[in-house]
């Protein structure tokens, strides 16, 4: 599932400096940018992730594009865009789970989190994680006009839950993290005892596929190694 807007044709960009913006406040997903040699930053978004109903993979999508672009909006009208040198991107990221059919983000409350997980064990669940890009490039000049362009896709995983033990599942709520994360579990912590295998991209389940965000680098004209080279050069 893909949306673009402004821009069909990839269009070149200078890669001399690019400002790498995350508009989502998990650690998880910024732990994974900067494991891949990406020096972003944060800027938690705010919206109300209750706000959008429909299909679960729709869900993810939407919620994506409302980050990245509620963070553009706010950054160009503090001037925080038209202050950078060279091209600024901003990534939206959301995960929402898929069980048969329903779509399920953070469980709000720990017995939601029990009876979810009550409810996941033994079986499969999908793990959808829409991506939404926006790319500015700054004017050099506060008289040339700001360019912007869009693109957005789902990346869906198939999650293997385990079957933990009721009191497995209760010390494992107790612990918190449940209450963090969409669909109540995680693969790279503690959560990551009770999912037995991913089919897909692992990257998908952890918040952000990475061949997916160098697909839509591409798409506007950026590559990766570009991203690595503002790194390095942050070490010389």
């Amino acid at each position: 599932m893909s949306g673009a807007s402004s821009d069909s044709v990839p269009h070149e960009s200078s890669t001399s400096a690019i400002r790498f913006v995350l508009a989502s406040a998990s650690p998880a997903r910024l732990a994974l940018l900067q494991s891949a040699g990406v020096p972003a930053e944060v800027a938690v978004s705010g919206i109300d992730e209750e706000a959008v109903t429909g299909r679960p993979a729709v869900v993810a999508l939407e919620l994506a594009r409302r980050k990245a672009l509620a963070v553009c909006a706010r950054m160009l009208k503090s001037g925080d865009v038209s202050q950078a040198q060279g091209v600024t991107v901003i990534l939206g990221c959301d995960s929402v789970l898929e069980l048969d059919g329903e779509t399920y983000g953070k469980p709000a409350d720990p017995a939601t989190a029990v009876a979810r997980w009550q409810q996941m064990r033994g079986r499969r669940g999908v793990l959808h994680t829409g991506h939404s890009l926006v790319v500015v490039d700054g004017p050099a000049t506060t008289h040339q006009r700001t360019h912007q362009r869009e693109r957005s896709e789902v990346a869906s995983a198939e999650v293997r839950f385990g079957t933990p033990s009721n009191a497995e599942i209760e010390a494992y709520v107790a612990t918190g993290e449940p209450l963090r994360v969409a669909g109540g579990f995680t693969l790279d912590r503690l959560g990551g005892w009770f999912v037995e295998g991913i089919d897909g991209d692992p990257g998908t389940v952890l918040g952000l596929s990475l061949p997916l965000l160098r697909r839509l680098l591409a798409d506007v004209g950026l590559t990766v190694p570009a991203l690595w080279g503002a790194t390095l050069s942050g070490h010389n």
